[in-house]
């Protein structure tokens, strides 16, 4: 009953996190729910340039690959590694969803670097990078933990909840917490690095001359790179673990 108490607070807790705003937002009224219109706005965009630029890069596939399909197949190739290295031999069918948790995040991480959001003006708040929204992380965290409890169930069946007792069913208090603190850690990690990083090149912009923020800026572009390959470094070894059936 403790450890029940204790999941629901933590998803009650998960669910008032996601309410918490840093700055001014647009709101949109979508049937009786109020959706950050300035998230939609943003993530769009990052959809239209990932398939943009995937449509680019395979118009015309070559045999022996050039230029950006030559670019797009090294970042399959990576892609593939990461998810082989984290998950076994069974990776294949999970590289499209590591892949897009790769994607998505890096170009959403990267256009709060390097698209000039602030100068599109709205009626109320600001435009930023999608993942620089507690939301869009929250959201990201927590389709990992679908996908990771559907990798246990189709490859273990029921048998997967037998990790729950094991090594001993001392242990199934913690390991029942575990699945609660898997999606908060990614989300706020993601959500925090984010944030900081853009909240200090406002800073500095607003104290110092121009010039002077540009190595943090550059800094921020590799911050934002290694959380992307972080988020689904985790995502992959989530499923993998979920699959073997051990810690």
């Amino acid at each position: 009953m403790n450890v029940l108490a204790c999941s629901i607070k933590t998803l009650k807790g998960l669910y008032d996190i996601s309410g918490v705003e840093v700055g001014q937002h647009f709101y949109w009224k979508i049937g009786g729910f109020q959706v950050h219109g300035q998230v939609l706005i943003t993530s769009w965009v990052v959809i239209a340039i990932l398939l943009g630029s995937a449509a680019i890069a395979v118009r015309n596939p070559q045999t022996i690959p050039t230029g950006s399909q030559n670019f797009f197949e090294y970042v399959l190739e990576f892609i593939r590694d990461v998810s082989k290295t984290q998950i076994g031999e069974e990776y294949g069918p999970w590289v499209p969803f590591i892949g897009t948790m790769f994607l998505f995040i890096f170009v959403s991480n990267w256009s709060g670097a390097l698209l000039p959001w602030k100068i599109i003006q709205l009626p109320h708040g600001e435009l930023a990078a999608p993942t620089n929204d507690i939301n869009t992380t929250v959201a990201l965290a927590l389709l990992t933990s679908v996908a990771y409890f559907y990798a246990g169930l189709s490859k273990r069946g029921l048998g997967y909840f037998g990790k729950y007792i094991q090594p001993t069913p001392i242990l199934l208090p913690i390991n029942i917490l575990e699945d609660f603190t898997k999606p908060l850690s990614l989300s706020f990690r993601l959500f925090g690095n984010i944030l900081a990083d853009e909240l200090v090149v406002v800073v500095l912009v607003s104290l110092v001359p121009s010039a002077v923020p540009i190595p943090v800026m550059f800094l921020g572009l590799f911050t934002s790179g290694i959380q992307a390959l972080i988020f689904a470094t985790l995502a992959a070894a989530y499923i993998g673990e979920s699959m073997e059936g051990h810690h």
